[in-house]
């Protein structure tokens, strides 16, 4: 498989592509990284994203997260490894992912979330779906492939 286009490269993209990883900016550091990055692996496997599957399973890693639960996250209803908090994160990770396939977010995992999570981490927890989800359309559309970034790339 190779690439459609190198969106760094292209016209159109290079404008765009600057804002929405200022975007990914603004929202860091309110939410703890492995959580954000639990969430970047979940919704990156569903949308089959291999260039951020690449990416956030070396930073998570990288920030000290064990390969177990790395591995384990795609499976996380039928492990032991993640928190109720960190579970909560992850059924809203994948709700928010599959708007086509049911009717959006549930109440019940909204309520769930908002057990765990202040406002102010739901609306970083919130963005730090859209944002990723965003990320893993530009790449899949354009085939990026994994398996060459390192961490801090774009950092």
């Amino acid at each position: 498989m190779e690439a459609r286009l190198d969106p760094f490269a292209h016209d159109t993209l290079k404008r765009i592509l600057p804002h929405v990883i200022s975007a990914g900016r603004a929202a860091s550091g309110a939410l703890p990284e492995r959580i954000a990055e639990l969430v970047n692996l979940r919704a990156s496997q569903i949308n089959g994203c291999g260039a951020c599957l690449d990416m956030h399973v070396k930073e998570a890693l990288h920030a000290g997260e064990t390969s177990l639960r790395t591995t384990l996250v795609g499976a996380w209803r039928e492990t032991t490894v993640f928190t109720d908090q960190e579970r909560a994160a992850l059924a809203l990770t994948e709700e928010g992912t599959r708007l086509a396939d049911s009717t959006g977010v549930s109440d019940e995992t909204w309520s769930d979330a908002a057990r765990h999570f202040d406002e102010s981490e739901l609306g970083a927890l919130v963005a730090q779906v859209a944002l990723i989800n965003t990320f893993n359309r530009f790449n899949v559309m354009t085939r990026q492939q994994g398996g060459h970034y390192e961490v801090g790339q774009f950092a």
